[in-house]
């Protein structure tokens, strides 16, 4: 299957997207003071079902990245 130039960008961007969004939630929801992540120091459900989304999202966001990726570079040697 080949994939249109504009699509093989487009998951690539996602993938980079998506690292960078959900690197960033993990750092805030390490560091939340609101008592919603932590609740004396210890880890609090909402953190424990937020961390296994940001987790799921790593994987989900890598697959689509190298589909991308390597789309693009196949595109590349085709042109």
């Amino acid at each position: 299957m080949k994939l249109s130039r504009p699509v093989s960008w487009f998951l690539l961007a996602f993938g980079v997207w998506s690292w960078f969004i959900w690197i960033t939630f993990v750092k805030n929801l390490v560091n939340d003071g609101s008592g919603l992540a932590f609740e004396d120091g210890d880890p609090t459900a909402y953190f424990w079902v937020h961390l296994l989304l940001a987790i799921v999202s790593f994987v989900l966001g890598t697959v689509v990245g190298l589909i991308g990726l390597r789309s693009v570079r196949a595109l590349r040697r085709t042109s």
